[in-house]
């Protein structure tokens, strides 16, 4: 996602982060969020729904966290970092439990498996993240 990388290059408010840390958080919960909304669609249509319900849970409110947690990042103005330490930390803990969820229908369901794989990444560029983050006074 170019454009992500030029935008935040190009605002007049740098963050108080490492732009490439930020640019690949982004990308990566862009990416879990499509990957869980898709990955719950195709439970949806699978014949049996009922064994798959937690698992469409947990990837409807991954998906929803991630995408929030993108839409907050790309706002680097004035900022609040305990609200974006915080933010991350629920990001990262939603991921790892829709990854353990998703992988354990993985053996039967393709889907949860490229979905497990997604949120592994977004929970470690989650955490990545954190550690990079300045600590406030």
């Amino acid at each position: 996602m170019q454009a992500i990388e030029t935008m935040l290059s190009t605002t007049p408010n740098a963050p108080k982060m490492d732009r490439r840390a930020l640019h690949n958080l982004i990308d990566a919960a862009l990416e879990c969020a499509a990957t869980c909304t898709a990955c719950a669609d195709a439970c949806l249509g699978e014949a049996n729904v009922t064994p798959l319900r937690r698992c469409i849970r947990l990837n409807t409110d991954c998906a929803d966290t991630c995408g929030i947690t993108a839409r907050i990042l790309s706002r680097t103005s004035d900022g609040d970092p305990e609200f974006v330490r915080a933010l991350l930390e629920a990001c990262a803990r939603i991921c790892a439990a829709c990854a353990a969820e998703c992988q354990r229908h993985a053996g039967h369901h393709g889907h949860c498996k490229i979905c497990a794989e997604v949120c592994l990444r977004c929970e470690q560029q989650c955490r990545k993240t954190l550690r990079a983050l300045p600590i406030s006074a």
